[in-house]
């Protein structure tokens, strides 16, 4: 039997490859790049000794910076950035003895300038504010400005209707600005403010938005989150967008506007046109205006051009609206009080504008731009001295924003009527807390400035590349040897019952992908997330049956997913998965008001539902996202859950079903926590926290209380522990077993793997755990009279016995045990219907059943792909070799 590595040893030399998501070198490196790197324990004190070589072996300029470490201090994941330039096939991490880069021949810098700092990349000059209404107060290339006054804008109504005369215009205004990186490869500034009403001042939608620089690029990343913290009866958000004013120089005819369109096409425009007239200006004349460069002096243009050209319209204003997922509309005037003339019509925009003149110009673009809808791209004033570039977040032609509550509540006003309502609807309903008051919401965007317009085939590169962020990630096999990551190991299909399974996991894999467009899981508070189970009644998911609905992590689909690009390094997984990090991390999760840190149970709406617990908001969803990219938002959403715990004592996640309701009352040095998604919650918490930021809070709560556990009578049988607030430790007398199926399915294997790695490798120190730990994965699948013999009782509420299979394969490994290995192999294909055949063979269902053409695989729900998809992988990994002596 193999045992998953926990971690190489100290010995093991650095050498860590790197690959393209999509197996080829980018295009280009949209401002630079930006990866993570694994490290064994005590392989590497300081990250400025790693170094990174190219496909060839020669030494590239590289920056590195401590992402997480090790309990022994050592770096547990490095950040590394790539400068922009031509990029290698691949790459390698090494220790820098192999050979040192020369120095880079471009550095970004910043400094600190009035009211605000300034970025310098080398190809462009960017100062940011730090108070006031411009997020960025001016873009240069040389010294020639080419954009100023970026800054955030949004309007709001007081009814749901549209309603242009009644809403309130604000702008975002910047209270902070943070130097978080400052070179000399990449430069990240932050900086935060809120939006503030034009009239009367209210301030509302608080923001943070990361400007991310690269040396030697033009382009710069822009993320943008904010908290949605307004009134859902009677705040409704109109518009939300980024504007930048790009100042024009010269004649209208030497002015430019190129909007993408689908599948890298571009509109290709002068303010005022010069082909296609009745007049020749002349060949040279027609592709020098095509191609964005000067045209010749018009007193050259053919025929009476040069004098008849006053007559040629001035084409001021474009607008791009993406109101769907399928369908964008294109449109152009020459003045505001002139009408829309169409231009196009098409299907998925690529969600980039840019607008100049052969002096200078601005691109921006928008990654998920159509399929976070309703979104727009505008052009403004073409014709005067400064145009403005706006890209839409929330287009202002699309309906407002309404995020009420879907219905009345239907006279549940008490726990009993909820709780009857839950038996029908699977909706766990109460008033009052169905509400998006403290939610979020991220979108990231890249700003090109040119020295003068450039070629279309220049924008169509950074389309795509804002489109799909070109990313390195380690191959599967570095990530594998790293063991830092849980159970899994590498796809095999040498046996053939093994490629069996893979084939199935393959299925799982596929068929999500493949759903979130045939069912068109887009749009701008749902793209990301995937809907929990189906009605094959109606051959569609159940979008509108209470807790059916949209699935908000429920057993763990975030980590089976990247698990699952851990081993396969698939680019359609991993941005799946990474699409649902950003959804279930800010909208499933409150960021602000009374149920901040916890997040939602799935429901029509992903604020919906009345369960607000720390399973949803668990960093065991992240962390992973965070490592592999150095994401510093998802840095953010993790950090900031470090006293979560606190939450305990304003919301009981038990209150309707304990037992105990009418005595129990939340104390500071008695709060009941479950030892299964409550705790595992708070340990991802409290490592994540830990091996990021280095809390000892945290440090302390985390190993305390799995002292604590090991010393409980029961260990995790107890089901549910009275916490301590003040000192962060569990009461250890509480002597009595409770268990429920929901336990170990939202996090709680895969971090308790990783503790346990710990304490085998002699970083942590937890008497007890381990073993209590180890009794639980071995007698849950146990017989009664096993369960009786250790517990004294045999407890009810087991269920999901694929899923916990893993728990037995788990006890298997660790203690040399083929016979508990061969009862996890006969749990997991004895799994119920589930595992038949029929759930991993699509059918489809043509109209007129259905809207559209469909796949359906009818016993599947996402409780199940990911629970099986779990189970399958670490199986495999834990006693893939017992595979053959199963029935």
């Amino acid at each position: 039997m193999t045992t998953t590595p926990t971690g190489a040893s100290a010995a093991t030399p650095v050498d860590v490859s790197l690959r393209w998501l999509d197996d080829a070198a980018p295009d280009l490196a949209i401002g630079g790049v930006t990866c993570g790197v694994p490290l064994a324990p005590g392989a590497v004190a300081d990250p400025a000794s790693l170094a990174v070589v190219d496909a060839a072996g020669a030494p590239v300029p590289s920056q590195t910076w401590p992402l997480a470490t090790w309990p022994d201090g050592s770096v547990k994941w490095a950040g590394i950035a790539l400068a922009a330039g031509e990029p290698s096939d691949g790459y390698r991490v090494v220790a820098r003895g192999h050979g040192t880069a020369d120095a880079p021949p471009v550095r970004v810098t910043v400094a600190p300038v009035a009211n605000g700092v300034a970025v310098d990349t080398g190809a462009c000059r960017v100062v940011v504010s730090d108070n006031g209404p411009d997020l960025v107060r001016s873009i240069h290339i040389g010294a020639t400005e080419v954009a100023s006054s970026g800054r955030l804008i949004s309007s709001r109504q007081d009814r749901p209707e549209p309603d242009v005369r009644g809403r309130a215009d604000a702008v975002g205004h910047v209270t902070g600005c943070a130097v978080e990186q400052d070179g000399p490869l990449r430069a990240v500034v932050r900086v935060t403010g809120v939006h503030r009403d034009e009239v009367g001042g209210r301030e509302w939608l608080p923001f943070t938005v990361r400007l991310v620089f690269a040396a030697g690029a033009a382009t710069f990343r822009l993320v943008h989150s904010f908290v949605w913290d307004g009134d859902p009866e009677r705040d409704f958000l109109s518009s939300l967008g980024l504007r930048f004013t790009v100042p024009l120089r010269e004649a209208w005819h030497d002015r430019h506007v190129r909007i993408a369109g689908a599948d890298g096409g571009f509109l290709r425009e002068a303010v005022r046109g010069l082909t296609g007239l009745r007049r020749d200006p002349g060949a040279e004349v027609r592709a020098a205006q095509l191609d964005g460069r000067a045209t010749p002096p018009p007193s050259a243009w053919a025929g009476s051009v040069e004098g008849l050209s006053r007559w040629i319209p001035a084409w001021a204003d474009y607008s791009l609206r993406q109101l769907n997922a399928n369908g964008y509309t294109l449109h152009k005037r020459t003045a505001a009080d002139r009408p829309w003339i169409d231009v196009a019509q098409g299907t998925r925009a690529d969600g980039l504008a840019y607008v100049g003149d052969v002096s200078g110009g601005l691109a921006v673009g928008l990654t998920g731009f159509w399929q976070s809808h309703p979104t727009g791209l505008d052009v403004r004033a073409a014709d005067t001295a400064a145009a403005t570039l706006t890209t839409w977040l929330w287009s202002p032609d699309a309906a407002p924003m309404d995020l009420r509550f879907y219905h009345d509540g239907l006279g549940q006003e008490d726990y009993a009527d909820q709780l009857e309502a839950l038996e029908i609807t699977y909706e766990d309903y109460e008033p009052g807390f169905g509400t998006a008051h403290g939610i979020g919401r991220t979108h990231e965007l890249t700003v090109t400035p040119f020295a003068a317009t450039p070629p279309v085939t220049e924008l169509a590169r950074i389309a795509r590349g804002t489109v799909a962020r070109p990313q390195l990630a380690p191959a599967p096999a570095a990530l594998h040897r790293a063991g830092v990551l849980g159970d899994w190991d590498l796809p095999d299909r040498a046996d053939p019952r093994r490629a069996a399974l893979e084939d199935r996991l393959d299925f799982l894999l596929d068929f999500y992908v493949g759903q979130v467009d045939q069912r068109s899981w887009y749009g701008f508070w749902n793209f990301g997330d995937v809907m929990h189970a189906y009605d094959t009644d109606r051959h569609t998911w159940r979008y509108d049956v209470g807790g059916y609905a949209w699935d908000n992590s429920e057993l763990s689909p975030d980590l089976w997913l990247w698990t699952s690009f851990l081993r396969t390094g698939r680019a359609d997984v991993f941005r799946l998965a990474e699409r649902m990090t950003r959804h279930t991390g800010d909208v499933d999760v409150y960021h602000a008001g009374p149920w901040q840190g916890l997040g939602t149970r799935h429901n029509v709406q992903h604020w919906g539902c009345s369960a607000k617990q720390l399973r949803i908001s668990t960093p065991a969803y992240r962390r992973i996202h965070y490592f592999l990219t150095g994401d510093e938002h998802t840095r953010d959403l993790m950090v900031e859950l470090r006293d979560s715990d606190t939450t305990f004592l304003s919301l009981d996640p038990t209150r309707k079903v304990r037992s105990d309701a009418a005595a129990y009352r939340p104390e500071r040095r008695a709060l009941a926590v479950g030892l299964g998604t409550d705790w595992s919650a708070l340990a991802a918490t409290w490592l994540a926290d830990w091996e990021i930021t280095g809390n000892e809070r945290s440090r302390d709560r985390l190993i305390g209380t799995m002292r604590d556990i090991g010393a409980l009578p029961r260990g995790f049988f107890t089901g549910e522990a009275l916490y301590d607030l003040e000192t962060g430790r569990f009461d250890t007398a509480r002597d009595r077993v409770s268990v429920s199926h929901l336990s170990a399915v939202f996090g709680l294997v895969e971090v308790c793997s990783e503790l346990v790695g710990l304490i085998d490798s002699g970083q942590i120190d937890a008497p007890g755990f381990r073993e209590a730990w180890l009794q639980y994965c071995r007698l849950y699948l146990a017989s009664p009279a096993m369960q009786r013999d250790e517990l004294g009782v045999a407890p009810s509420g087991i269920h999901l016995e694929q899923a916990h299979s893993r728990l037995a394969a788990f006890a298997a490994n660790r203690l040399d045990d083929d016979a508990l290995a061969d009862r996890a192999w006969r749990a997991y294909f004895a799994g119920g219907e589930f595992m038949g055949e029929a759930a991993f063979r699509a059918v489809r269902i043509l109209p007129p059943l259905v809207l559209a053409p469909v796949d359906e695989a009818r016993t599947l729900s996402t409780n199940d792909a990911a629970q099986c998809g779990l189970a399958t992988i670490q199986n495999l990994a834990l006693i893939g070799g017992r595979l053959a002596n199963t029935p």
